[in-house]
């Protein structure tokens, strides 16, 4: 039923011989993160190689003649959704770069909140760019620096940056991993025998083997060679803020946040939805697969069973063809279809992870209406998202979102349920493992609940947006 749109995934090792066909099974392990675009960049030491390709990374790097292009012991992957930069093969990362101190590519999960005004300054003296990507201004920034080392230039880059970004980073002799001062985008360290691994999410580094080290920390620089990790922390220390939704909605299930599954959280939301929101009905559904986790927890805690009362159809493609309005109309079910002997006559408790627009949401409870359901009660096992976001999550604009235009009751109206309960703030930080919300600074990046945003996001438009503005960039420790 969510309509939010995926991030990116990135993937890296370093000092292995299969370096191509490993990140090739990273990526594919992360591929929920985005289905756009794929691509893999090598090293053998000297000469970078690289694949990109648009589409999945089942579609394009499972051929054994595609990853005998890629040679080199060490590589980085990408997978794409367009967050910024438009869909064409030119964006899909990584990019590579050859600079006068060597070459370098680069893989982004994020996004920029200052792309637009440093691509202006950049074009203004001189530079030329081959995308609409903000993860070009990178490799940009770092190009422009005076200073020798690779290092010390992609600090400088860091520094005039702003927004919620996980890089990987390949050069000819090191894999260096990146995250923003706040952690708002995930990083993680892995080891396979001899080769360090970075990945966006634990089950990445499960598909190939690899044994979790731990989490890149906030603001941290981790440089990955053969024998060690060299760590940098060059902003000045701030406690981590990460993206609430990775917990929500974008991580996989089997994922590690924290030590903890993100499977286990979830449950966690559905039993504080429980705890907040209890109605007696005939029967506890999820909308397959988003709402699952929440809805088990929800009838843990209530000690009532879940029922499969829609079923999800998972092999329908994102690019379906739809010629016309009447079969565009039936696109829901496409992908969902109600288990009609189940729900007949029902009273049916309804819970997904989120609601957004709200339009799957009216098509979704139509559907139940429309196969005997007598009373359908939605329940959100999270807070009403009222502002959009800008670290790399593609929420719709303001005036897109269900909650930022109507009041509950309203709101209600709009999808046509008999009841609509959120789960409170509250409820959401006490299922992260928090007694309440610190209003001085918050544990997590939220702001799409509480327009509270840790980083003014300097390219848009709404200057009244914003409650808490932090300038980190402004000054090096």
């Amino acid at each position: 039923m969510v309509q939010l749109k995926e991030e990116c995934g990135v993937f890296g090792i370093f000092n292995n011989k299969d370096a191509a066909a490993l990140t090739a099974l990273g990526l594919h392990a992360l591929q929920h993160r985005g289905q756009e675009a794929c691509g893999i960049v090598t090293c053998d030491g000297k000469n970078f190689y690289a694949e990109r390709r648009l589409g999945l990374v089942g579609d394009n790097f499972t051929k054994g003649k595609i990853l005998k292009k890629l040679p080199g012991s060490n590589a980085i992957g990408h997978n794409r959704y367009s967050t910024a930069g438009n869909n064409l093969i030119k964006n899909v990362q990584p990019f590579f770069a050859d600079l006068y101190s060597g070459g370098i590519s680069i893989a982004h999960n994020g996004n920029l909140c200052n792309a637009k005004h440093l691509r202006r300054e950049l074009v203004k003296n001189g530079s030329i760019f081959q995308t609409t990507s903000d993860t070009e201004t990178i490799v940009q920034l770092i190009a422009k620096s005076k200073r020798k080392k690779i290092i010390d230039k992609i600090i400088e880059a860091l520094f005039k940056i702003q927004g919620g970004y996980a890089l990987t980073i390949l050069t000819d002799n090191k894999l260096i991993g990146i995250r923003d001062p706040f952690g708002i985008r995930p990083l993680v360290i892995g080891k396979l025998n001899k080769s360090f691994v970075l990945a966006s999410e634990t089950c990445a580094l499960d598909i190939i083997g690899a044994k979790f080290v731990r989490e890149v920390e906030n603001g941290e620089i981790v440089i990955l060679t053969e024998k060690e990790i060299e760590s940098i922390k060059p902003f000045p220390k701030i406690k981590e803020r990460p993206c609430i939704f990775e917990y929500i909605y974008f991580s996989r299930p089997d994922s590690i946040i924290k030590n903890t599954s993100v499977y286990e959280y979830r449950k966690r939301l559905g039993a504080e939805l429980a705890n907040e929101t209890n109605i007696e009905a005939d029967l506890i559904i999820p909308v397959p697969d988003s709402g699952v986790p929440a809805a088990i927890g929800y009838s843990e805690r209530l000690q009532k069973n879940v029922e499969l009362g829609i079923i999800r159809n998972h092999y329908v493609g994102r690019t379906f063809i739809e010629p016309t309005q009447q079969i565009r109309s039936l696109g829901v079910k496409l992908k969902h279809n109600v288990n009609k002997p189940l729900i007949k006559n029902k009273s049916l408790v309804l819970i997904d992870d989120s609601l957004v627009r709200g339009t799957t949401s009216v098509k979704i409870i139509e559907m139940l209406y429309d196969s005997g359901a007598k009373e359908v009660h939605l329940r959100i096992a999270s807070p009403p998202i009222k502002f959009p976001d800008y670290y790399g999550v593609d929420t719709p604009n303001k005036n897109e979102l269900l909650a930022s235009k109507y009041d509950l009751e309203n709101m209600r109206k709009f999808v046509n349920a008999t009841t609509l309960k959120f789960l409170s703030i509250e409820g959401l930080y006490k299922s992260m493992g928090y007694e309440k919300r610190s209003k001085s600074y918050p544990q997590f990046t939220d702001h799409c609940f509480t327009g509270e945003y840790p980083i003014r996001p300097a390219d848009a438009n709404d200057e009244n947006l914003f409650k808490n503005e932090l300038s980190l960039m402004s000054s090096k420790s």
